[in-house]
């Protein structure tokens, strides 16, 4: 049986609004938004997209937030495993950059394609 990262499923989906979701299609995407489901996460994601140049070190993150830096490394390595965002350590600090193909995907997963 083939398994597929949330990422590489999501990609090889058709629009929800096009044709239903396979079960294992489902079970495999789930993880990837449920990761989004958090606002914190959420916000993360949003941040690292956004900073210039495309990514952000933890340094650049934590006072965004009122969390401790181990929470927000753990919501980071959420983001990393659900394949939103590639991470590289330089010295001590990690920097993340979002994957611009995973966001693609989630946008063309969620379109209408009817419109």
């Amino acid at each position: 049986m083939l398994t597929l990262t949330p990422v590489e499923a999501v990609a090889c989906c058709s629009p929800l609004s096009r044709e239903p979701l396979s079960h294992e299609a489902a079970e495999q995407i789930a993880p990837m938004l449920k990761a989004l489901a958090d606002p914190v996460r959420l916000r993360l994601l949003s941040l690292v997209a956004s900073h210039e140049g495309g990514e952000a070190c933890v340094c650049d993150l934590n006072d965004a937030f009122e969390l401790s830096q181990p929470t927000i490394s753990h919501h980071l390595k959420v983001l990393h495993d659900a394949g939103l965002l590639d991470r590289e350590k330089r010295g001590v600090w990690v920097y993340y950059r979002s994957i611009p193909t995973a966001l693609a995907s989630l946008a063309t997963l969620i379109s209408d394609s009817t419109s």
